[in-house]
């Protein structure tokens, strides 16, 4: 059990049955009547946001959760493959608990994957990760003066929008939180 007076962002707690991770918190103290606890929380399940209020002190069960590097095999079309790496014990993950992540797991990469009372709940790419370019237009020479851009389709699958003197075969550093193209590796 876990007080709401030991919160913490990235504590997971159990409320009402539905697992939750705590994305922010604030304690308030009003002039008037008892203080309390204003949360914001993610399903771990679902991903959705929401808020929720507390009593101060009130008693909420807590969930253990681990974090574990792994290393990505390949994918079957229905699950991810990936292969534990301290234990090396290899784990199929269903595509719809990997969700967008996928588009920055190439073979042979790390990723963290997520447990939450032993079963796997999401699976974390770096902030940052090198891919190659699978395909895109080639550019025209003269037109970079503009500064343009064009698609460029990565070899996950991943399409960015990249500039114009970038060419199949090259590798990127793609920014996994904004899905931007960083720079020429």
């Amino acid at each position: 059990m876990i007080s709401t007076n030991q919160f913490k962002n990235g504590t997971t707690i159990k409320v009402d049955g539905k697992r939750f991770t705590i994305v922010q918190f604030q304690h308030v103290k009003p002039g008037k009547g008892a203080a309390f606890v204003r949360t914001k929380l993610r399903n771990i399940d679902t991903g959705s946001v929401q808020d929720k209020t507390f009593r101060a002190g009130e008693k909420l069960e807590d969930i253990r959760t681990e974090s574990r590097p792994a290393t990505f095999l390949y994918s079957d079309g229905e699950s991810l493959h990936f292969m534990d790496a301290e234990s090396f014990e290899q784990a199929a993950i269903p595509a719809g608990v990997v969700g967008d992540t996928a588009d920055f797991i190439a073979a042979n990469t790390t990723a963290n994957i997520l447990y939450a009372d032993g079963e796997v709940v999401s699976v974390q790419a770096p902030p940052h990760v090198e891919l190659e370019v699978a395909d895109t237009d080639p550019g025209v020479k003269g037109d970079t003066a503009t500064g343009g851009s064009k698609p460029a389709t990565m070899e996950t699958g991943l399409t960015v929008q990249v500039p114009l003197f970038v060419e199949r075969g090259d590798r990127l550093r793609i920014d996994t939180r904004n899905r931007e193209y960083q720079t020429r590796v």
